[in-house]
């Protein structure tokens, strides 16, 4: 490995190559931050300051996590298994898995969403002794604005028994000035007598005592419910550092240096954990820009970078100010806006106390000239219309650009939905980035309608909506009629479809329709009798022809449909882990409940997955993000920026730990999101404006518009009109399909592939079509779920016998000795015990199926564990990832290749790598090329990531209790090398058969998916 330093600009090379000691990165938009992180990091490894897994990056979402580890997996040298590249909460969640007992929380814990948070507090909602907070008319109107103030509360780690106090300590205070001027100004308090403050004071210490019982009773029924929430991943890992000082310097000297991401988006209780970690040593770079920070609503302490250097005042400091992303104009305007908050910003607080000039201000590096505009209109639809106008004209006159280097921003979901529902009715390709909808799009919506009709065959509007769809696509004028009989004879619409008189006065061919929906209904509803969710939903896609329907036009709408369904699927299997009754009934009160919270289903959108189309989205999700032409739309009063709303329960100031800027905080955190919005564009930023949005009144312009003209921005004053007619590019749909192209499918592909994927593909490229690229929900196969149930009891059968030698060996595999146990340290009666606690129920086809299935599994692990009986093997390696790196000698092109390793045991000078197998066993003589071929991977693997030697390849057939075992060959080798080169190039080779017709294997239907 060699880090190219030269590749970096003066002040980013010194990042990278900072030794030890604290160091503040301030990084402005643009200016290479993600490169500076991981190049550090690389640096540190190739300097031999540290191993890999010493080295710990914090950051804030997945995706940014993810795109982190696979920028330094491009850097650091082969042989490494773990790097800590982690969220906040997954970090803390690693660690509590592993600790949590020490402090009195079991490990095996479950994580509860905001959604399941509200659920919880819903179905115990008389455990509260809640008063004012429980209004009569709508006892759950508050449950939101509790679990946002609990939140609150642990982000400045304010735990109950803290709340409580604070709630007593009210009582006790004899003079009502200092609580009341906490929520009241200082003029309102003048004008209350001496005995309305009393009374104002009694009113407010019985609120505070019910909000300190209610944030008890909750942590109480987390516990009681072995749950924690996003917030106490933070607060009881700092606890257990606090607590066990063992395990914090265990901790402390694994983790040599670490490196905070986003880290003005930081909590105090992150803060407060980072620090605890980092002392000593103090070998902390936080990475981060006070002029970005826009997730105050989320807890975040803007303070948290303003406090550093107090923390650590001989942190050295480096300012990112070149940019490579807009022009100079963009940047300039953008940095004169951000400029009215002061003096709240780093940029001055730091140059007041070092009595020096520190500047932000950003330095475009490409030299083209950019174009920044406002655009006036008389009313919203003319705005729509003309930001689509602009887009259309752009696009034909920049040759270069594709739909994707275009972006709306809108400061909320709601007008961004005005925007995309216009779009919706264009030939322009469009992309909703929402965080919320699934329960609205149209596919999800027929699913739960047909559920909900199993469960309730009165449910009439459910039985309207799947007569209505694709599928059976009853003729209207058939409907009215339908629903008139219900009517007179105050029937539901189900049983009216079941009255003879009625099936006599249908034509032919609806009868053939309504016949084959009943017979339909009335197997599934009894398959909903005894088998899952998940099961019913694949009875209903393939047995109506769902599938093929949605799978028919290979277009663009088909792609967004199919993953809409394959996330609510996901959320019905998420369901049946967690639920000990997975019935239609159960999972629908769901549903229900979440709906009631105001819940719409959480929407996954992976913006680095095509298709090449405009964005649609918030500034917030906007974060991170860049666009060669950005619309800042709706740019009027109560808009952009919105009404400050205080929380209905805020946490008292006395409590509050961070240090709270001065000033209008809401104005602030606005024009800070505003300048966000603004540094997302490269060459052209556009900010559209209207009189009127509907209202009775006319609409104010924002008043970040006047602002920006009083530094010499100019306002267009007239109203703009755009052509009524709009461009062919604008043209209504009628019966437009967005045919998917090559470009569309590389979107899609995968950035590292399995062996599961790349073998599908040789089989059949049609089903891997329907299965990795659309993601279609597949119906789940026994052998699958008894294959999982036994590799799972292995799994922790053997963690299990490691975790118990652990406790007798100081050092399990310091010695060749040290490989195998002579005495029985897990019992077999355990181990069968594992395996009911792991037995996946789903799939088989009859309760003697079932049984047949449980039966074999028990044999197999018998005569799995007699053979072991009188020596365990202890395993080097147990469900060991790997990223295999593969260099095509003709492209230089590297692909990677990801899995897992079953079982690795300690073998003479090298190792042993074991693949569980449940299927019939095969000889070392009929072993074809292709069963070698996943072990021969494996070898790879082990050989390049682990950096051992292999001296064993060995297939355990359980069924039998057989093993065979052989070694690959630098030619085997080899020859799995080029094979695997070869499917991915003719993956990326699309168009390649993926159609039915062109379907290679036995399985000819969806439904046999």
């Amino acid at each position: 490995m060699e880090i190219n330093l030269k590749t970096l600009n003066p002040e980013q090379k010194k990042a990278v190559i900072h030794d030890q000691g604290p160091l503040l990165i301030v990084a402005g938009a643009g200016t290479g931050k993600t490169t500076v992180i991981t190049q550090r990091i690389g640096w540190l490894i190739e300097q031999e300051k540290v191993k890999p897994d010493e080295i710990l990056a914090l950051t804030f979402t997945d995706k940014a996590a993810a795109e982190m580890e696979e920028r330094v997996d491009q850097l650091v040298p082969y042989g490494y298994i773990d790097l800590w590249i982690l969220t906040f909460h997954s970090f803390a969640e690693k660690i509590l898995q592993q600790h949590a007992i020490e402090i009195g929380l079991p490990n095996d814990f479950k994580l509860l969403n905001q959604t399941e948070q509200w659920m919880l507090v819903r179905q115990n909602l008389d455990k509260f002794d809640l008063d004012f907070y429980r209004p009569l008319g709508n006892p759950t109107k508050f449950i939101h604005a509790l679990i946002k103030f609990f939140s609150r509360a642990k982000d400045e780690v304010v735990w109950p028994k803290d709340y409580l106090e604070y709630a007593e300590g009210l009582k006790l205070n004899a003079d009502a000035a200092d609580f009341i001027k906490d929520f009241l100004d200082p003029a309102t308090i003048k004008a209350l007598t001496k005995k309305e403050k009393k009374e104002l004071l009694a009113h407010e210490i019985k609120k505070a005592q019910e909000i300190a019982n209610a944030y008890h009773v909750y942590q109480q029924l987390l516990l009681a419910n072995n749950a924690l929430d996003f917030g106490d991943l933070i607060n009881y890992c700092l606890e257990l550092f606090k607590a066990r000082p063992a395990i914090l310097a265990k901790y402390r000297t694994k983790f040599k240096y670490i490196l905070v991401d986003e880290f003005q988006d930081t909590n105090y209780a992150q803060y407060e954990l980072v620090k605890l970690l980092a002392a000593p040593q103090n070998n902390i770079t936080v990475v981060g820009d006070d002029d970005q920070a826009i997730y105050k609503f989320r807890g975040a302490s803007v303070s948290n970078i303003l406090e550093f250097k107090k923390d650590y005042p001989k942190a050295k400091e480096i300012f990112l100010t070149k940019n490579y992303r807009s022009t100079q104009d963009i940047l300039d305007l953008s940095y004169k806006f951000i400029q009215q908050n002061n003096p709240n910003r780093l940029e001055v607080k730091l140059a007041s106390k070092q009595s020096g000039q520190l500047s932000k201000k950003l330095v475009a590096q490409k030299k083209a000239k950019g174009e920044i505009k406002h655009f006036h209109f008389d009313n919203v639809d003319d705005e729509v219309r003309g930001v689509l106008k602009q887009i259309a004209e752009f696009k034909e006159k920049d040759r270069e650009a594709t739909w994707s280097d275009f972006a709306v921003l809108a400061r909320t979901n709601e007008v961004a939905n005005i925007f995309s529902q216009a779009l919706s009715q264009t030939q322009i390709p469009y992309r909703f980035v929402a965080s919320r909808g699934l329960y609205t799009k149209p596919v999800v919506l027929d699913v739960l309608a047909y559920l909900r009709l199993l469960d309730d065959y009165h449910e009439s509007s459910a039985v309207y909506r799947i007569l209505k769809s694709p599928v059976f696509d009853l003729p209207d004028q058939t409907i009215v009629q339908l629903n008139y009989w219900a009517k007179r004879k105050g029937y539901s619409l189900f049983a009216v479809l079941q009255q003879p008189a009625v099936m006599s006065q249908a034509s032919p061919e609806t009868q053939g329709k309504i016949k084959k929906f009943l017979d339909l209904v009335s197997r599934h509803a009894q398959l909903a009798r005894n088998k899952s969710t998940s099961e019913v939903v694949m009875a209903f896609l393939a047995d109506t022809g769902y599938l093929d329907y949605l799978t028919r036009n290979e277009n663009l709408e088909m792609l967004a449909a199919t993953n809409f369904l394959n996330q609510f699927y996901q959320k019905i299997i998420d369901f049946e882990r967690a639920a000990v009754d997975n019935s239609i009934g159960n999972f629908l009160e769901l549903i229900n409940l979440e709906l009631e919270a105001g819940q719409t289903g959480d929407l996954s959108q992976n913006l680095d997955e095509g298709p090449d189309a405009v964005k649609v989205m918030t500034v917030h999700a906007a974060k991170g993000l860049e666009f060669k032409y950005v619309w800042i739309v709706s740019l009027v009063d109560r808009r952009f920026p919105t009404d400050d709303r205080p929380d209905p329960i805020s946490l008292p100031d006395k409590l509050i730990k961070e240090i709270l800027p001065e000033g209008d905080i809401h104005l602030q955190e606005e024009r800070r999101l505003f300048y966000v919005a603004m540094t997302r564009a490269k060459n052209g930023l556009y900010l559209p404006s209207a009189a009127d949005y509907g209202g009775a009144r006319q609409k104010k312009i924002s008043k970040f518009l006047p602002e920006l003209e009083n530094l010499g921005f100019k306002l267009d004053k007239k109203a703009t009109v755009p052509a009524e007619r709009l461009k062919s590019g604008l043209a209504v749909a009628q019966g437009l399909e967005t045919k998917i192209t090559p470009e569309d499918i590389e979107y899609l592909l995968p950035k590292k592939f399995s062996f599961t994927q790349l073998n599908s593909f040789s089989r059949c490229p049609y089903h891997y079509w329907l299965e990795y690229i659309l993601k279609i929900p597949q119906r789940g196969k026994n052998f699958f779920s008894f294959g999982s149930s036994i590799h799972l009891t292995l799994q922790q059968f053997f963690l299990l016998v490691r975790q118990r030698s652990a406790a007798s060996q100081q050092d399990l595999f310091s010695q060749a000795g040290d490989r195998k146990i002579t005495q029985a340290i897990v019992s077999l009666d355990e181990l069968l015990a594992i395996y009911e606690k792991n037995w996946i129920d789903d799939w088989y086809s009859s309760r003697q199926e079932h049984d047949q299935y449980q039966a074999n599994g028990k044999k197999m692990l018998k005569d799995f564990y007699k053979r072991y009986a009188k020596e365990l093997p202890l395993p080097k390696f147990l469900e060991t990832p790997f990223n295999l790196r593969l260099i095509d000698e003709k492209s230089a092109e590297t692909y990677t290749i990801v899995g897992k390793m079953d079982r690795i045991d300690p073998l003479n000078s090298g190792v042993e790598i074991i693949d569980y197998k449940t299927g019939q066993s095969k000889s070392k003589e009929t072993l074809s090329t292709e069963d070698k071929q996943q072990l021969l991977i494996y070898q790879l693997a082990c050989q390049q990531d682990l950096q051992e030697k292999v001296e064993r390849l060995t297939y355990y057939y359980l069924e039998d209790d057989k093993q065979v075992s052989f070694i690959g060959k630098e030619r085997d080798l080899k020859t799995v090398k080029e094979k695997i080169i070869r499917t991915i190039e003719e993956l990326k080779s699309y168009p390649w058969p993926a159609k039915p017709s062109d379907c290679t294997c036995q399985n000819k239907t969806l439904s046999d998916l």
